[in-house]
């Protein structure tokens, strides 16, 4: 069951605040070093638009003020100005001349001073000192023009005033009053479009100053940024992946590191427990091999051995034997007159033995040698396969009197060799058990059963009691007396080898009946390559079941 890993701290922490701040911020994850470095980045850039926003604004105003305030303020005074100098000097020729084309100076001055004076209200709104300014020059322009200007425009025309020269002295004092204060609105105007204009670059010089600061925090700002996450996240997953790249490549030995934040080291402490592990295991693995290398030895003597037990059965033992039964045979011909009855019981019970040592030794001989003789694998078309089969048992079931049906038979991998000697058997079988009632019927059944496929021999012979199901698989295993049939009990434990050596498995069918059902299954196709020791020793012999 795996174990939860806590954070470890690989950054050692001294007893005072700063070792506490370090070791409290080493608990840290990503996740969480990211996002207090986000919140601290917008809260750096909220702070730098904002002061943006505010330069920009101030430089606006400043701008605005002396656009749309000061300036035209200034222009409508000059203009003001300029209508009453007109209108001053269209009166002063009227008055002297009589002439009515002074008067047109006259009028256009009054529309001049009628706009001017409008433009200069609208310019000036809420600022009170201009206003009061204008006012003044107002009331001075008033008084003139009541005093000089309206009695001179409204005597007639063609000769001059006699009320010019009388009132010179005056208009010009009055005129000089009006002078006097259009100067003073000037001044002043002048003075605010300079501080307008002064204030409007110092806004700039602070616009400039406020754009090169935030493009240097904004650069220390990428800057911390691509070396916090190096820092971080790049070299602590690259120190992590070289690591792991180490120990991919064979290096079990060598430990994982863990560096950055929190839950970073923490799966590096994963890795490592990964890598511990797999190198205990690499480690039992290899231990492991090396008994399995020592048990494989073993089992190559043993073979080995195994082999020359299987020649010298097939040699050695055999030619005693058959010595034994040929000289009691030779015995009993010879001393035939001489033995009585109960000698010749002897002499035949002496040959049976020996020929039941040799049918012995010949199934043990035929059960070692399947996988280790004719382990040729290629695809096997059962049909053709059995055919040949049953020509080999065709007089056997000439006499029985059997009839042997199949289902159509796919193509499968497999030693020839062998599942000919698996059908073999299985056919003997069921002809060997059959019923003194009625002749035998043997059909041989074949479906596709998910990647193998499923057989069966069937028979309506004496059949299989149930509880002997498992028991006829085992070598030398008899359920009838050897009176009542023949045989050493090896057929089906030679079946069953075969049809396990192929990747299959193979039983009883207990509901069966009446007779017999023997199932079994191969795979198909077959990807195993059995190899073995070859042995040129003989053909292998199938043998029938008891």
């Amino acid at each position: 069951m795996p174990q939860e890993i806590p954070f470890a701290d690989s950054e050692g922490g001294s007893s005072d605040g700063s070792g506490r701040r370090a070791a409290g911020t080493s608990r840290w994850t990503t996740r969480r070093w990211l996002l207090t470095g986000v919140a601290a980045s917008s809260a750096l850039l909220i702070g730098l638009g904002s002061l943006g926003a505010w330069v920009f604004l101030r430089a606006d105003d400043a701008t605005d003020r002396l656009v749309n305030r000061t300036s035209p303020a200034l222009v409508a005074a000059v203009h003001l100005e300029t209508g009453l100098l007109d209108q001053e000097t269209g009166i002063r020729g009227y008055g002297l001349t009589g002439r009515t084309d002074f008067l047109t100076p006259y009028q256009d001055g009054l529309a001049e001073q009628r706009q001017a004076t409008g433009d200069l209200r609208s310019a000036l709104a809420g600022d009170g000192p201009a206003l009061a300014d204008l006012d003044t020059v107002l009331q001075r322009a008033e008084a003139w023009q009541r005093a000089i200007a309206q009695p001179l425009a409204a005597t007639p025309a063609g000769t001059p005033a006699p009320a010019a020269g009388a009132l010179a002295d005056q208009g010009k004092s009055l005129f000089d009053s009006l002078r006097a204060a259009i100067s003073v609105q000037q001044r002043h105007l002048q003075s605010e479009e300079a501080a307008a204009r002064a204030d409007l670059a110092a806004a700039k010089r602070l616009r400039d100053l406020v754009v090169a600061l935030i493009a240097c925090v904004l650069a220390a700002l990428a800057a911390l940024v691509f070396e916090g996450l190096r820092r971080g996240v790049t070299r602590p997953v690259g120190q992590l992946a070289h690591d792991a790249a180490l120990v991919a490549g064979g290096s079990f030995e060598h430990p994982i590191t863990p560096t950055g934040p929190a839950d970073l080291r923490q799966l590096a402490h994963t890795v490592e427990a990964m890598r511990r592990r797999l190198a205990d295991e690499l480690a039992f693995s290899v231990g492991a091999r090396r008994t399995l290398d020592e048990q494989a030895a073993d089992l190559r003597r043993s073979n080995t051995e195994l082999e020359q037990f299987a020649y010298v059965a097939s040699h050695d033992l055999q030619e005693p034997l058959r010595k034994v039964a040929s000289f009691c045979q030779l015995l009993q011909r010879r001393y035939a007159e001489q033995l009585d009855e109960r000698a010749n019981q002897y002499i035949e019970f002496a040959v049976d033995g020996a020929n039941r040592m040799q049918t012995l030794i010949n199934d043990l001989l035929a059960f070692s040698r399947v996988g280790r003789l004719h382990s040729d694998v290629e695809p096997v078309a059962l049909d053709a396969l059995l055919e040949q089969t049953l020509r080999t048992l065709s007089l056997r079931l000439e006499e029985s009197g059997a009839e042997v049906t199949h289902d159509p038979l796919p193509t499968v991998t497999g030693d020839p060799t062998q599942l000919g000697a698996l059908l073999q058997n299985l056919i003997s079988n069921a002809v060997k058990f059959r019923s003194p009632e009625r002749p035998p019927r043997i059909h041989l059944e074949a479906e596709p059963d998910g990647e193998q496929w499923r057989f069966a021999v069937r028979d309506n012979g004496i059949g299989i009691d149930p509880e002997y199901a498992d028991k006829v698989f085992v070598i030398f295993q008899r359920l009838h007396t050897r009176d009542a049939y023949q045989g050493n009990g090896i057929g089906l434990a030679i079946c069953k080898k075969i049809v396990e050596f192929h990747g299959g498995a193979i039983d009883v069918d207990q509901d069966h009946s009446p007779g017999a059902r023997i199932t079994f299954t191969l795979p198909v196709p077959e990807e195993r390559s059995p190899a073995g020791p070859a042995d040129a020793e003989g053909e292998f012999a199938a043998e029938e079941l008891v």
